[in-house]
């Protein structure tokens, strides 16, 4: 039937996803060897009065100097972000699901008016619907067919909700867990995107979280190629109350990530989130640049990154789909986050998601402040959409 569906928009203008923002900096390249070692460089002076490590400079991988102490910190309690009050989570949820659910809802109803039997007219239309809402053709089409073998269960718009958030589910149930944490410590988390996703919010979100679990949260700012990141990720760690490790601009992000960890040893850190430049997955050197970050996170710490997360756009529709293969076959993805489900995106994509990609979901974001990033809950997310 998806055939049917794009027979019938043939002659309408095609509108294609929104193409991942590019790398303004993709030429400058940061200095690693082939091995995939940071070359290492003299320290900075600290910027702004930010917490500076002593990088890693001219030691052999195998024997680094631990990272200068800082100036002792602050206790979690005394750097626990404020939490701002507002509408619940599911609230917010709801309020950014909300084009998807006139999808679901209104439109679906408006299928039955004058029916009280599915036909092959209804279902064709419900695909249409499930397209629209950003499902891709694939996941629409497995949807319809196990619909289409539960037609006469179906006597109106009400059943018809019920199986379909059965069959939603059902991709979710599928995933895998999320893996237990390591009991390494710190914990090491490599944040991975393309520009423009909000990457670098998204980090700064995570560190208030788990700032407010009461752990000690380390920002590696090795995003050093786009201008003002540095500066963007310094202000995110301030409000979360996380230590930074940072560099002057077009600093090799691979020694920065280095740093970053041999601070977090030395000061007994909980979690390191590591920012890293914006990659076009579509970019064969840009993501083998990305890779020597990773190795060299490993050869600072073995069993490092513990996690590589994905940040993906929700408004990119389908695109995002493609990104997340793309980088999980270079880097091996662990999770991801899908931010700017604020009610400008269609939630069809996090079903597409999650069907096409053997990877959990392990964050949505649906604002702009702190408490808009949530942790993924299935449930929650189908009854929102409906």
């Amino acid at each position: 039937m998806a055939f049917n569906w794009l027979k019938k928009n043939k002659d309408k203008k095609a509108v294609p996803d929104a193409p991942p923002i590019p790398d303004k900096e993709a030429t400058a390249a940061p200095s690693m060897d082939d091995s995939g070692d940071a070359l290492v460089h003299e320290p900075e002076a600290p910027v702004n009065g930010s917490i500076e490590p002593t990088a890693a400079a001219e030691q052999q991988a195998d024997s680094p100097v631990p990272a200068e102490e800082a100036a002792p910190a602050t206790s979690p309690a005394e750097r626990k972000p404020a939490e701002k009050k507002g509408r619940g989570l599911f609230a917010r949820l709801k309020s950014g699901l909300s084009k998807t659910r006139r999808i679901l809802t209104t439109d679906i109803d408006d299928l039955f008016l004058g029916k009280k039997l599915v036909d092959d007219d209804m279902l064709e239309d419900l695909e249409e619907l499930l397209i629209t809402a950003d499902m891709g053709v694939r996941t629409t089409m497995d949807i319809m067919e196990r619909i289409s073998k539960k037609r006469s269960r179906i006597a109106g718009a009400k059943e018809l909700k019920a199986i379909l958030k059965e069959e939603i589910l059902a991709y979710f149930d599928a995933l895998p867990g999320p893996a237990p944490e390591p009991d390494a410590k710190p914990h090491v988390v490599m944040v991975v995107g393309v520009n423009g996703v909000g990457k670098t919010t998204t980090i700064g979100k995570l560190a208030a979280l788990e700032s407010r679990k009461g752990k000690k949260v380390l920002v590696a700012a090795a995003d050093t190629f786009r201008a003002a990141a540095i500066e963007q990720i310094a202000i995110w760690a301030e409000r979360a109350g996380a230590d930074i490790v940072r560099r002057k601009d077009n600093a090799d992000p691979a020694a920065v990530a280095y740093d970053g960890i041999d601070a977090a040893i030395s000061r007994g850190t909980d979690i390191v989130f590591v920012d890293t430049a914006g990659r076009l997955h579509t970019k064969v050197n840009l993501m083998e640049e990305i890779k020597k970050i990773q190795r060299t996170l490993a050869k600072r710490m073995p069993g490092a990154p513990h996690e590589v997360l994905l940040v993906l756009d929700a408004t990119t529709g389908q695109n995002a789909l493609s990104q997340a293969k793309m980088f999980n076959e270079a880097l091996g993805v662990t999770g991801i986050a899908l931010t700017k489900l604020d009610g400008t995106a269609k939630g069809g994509i996090v079903v597409s998601i999650c069907s096409g990609l053997n990877i959990p979901l392990k964050y949505i974001g649906v604002g702009e402040n702190v408490e808009d990033l949530q942790p993924f809950d299935p449930k929650q997310f189908v009854e929102a959409l409906f």
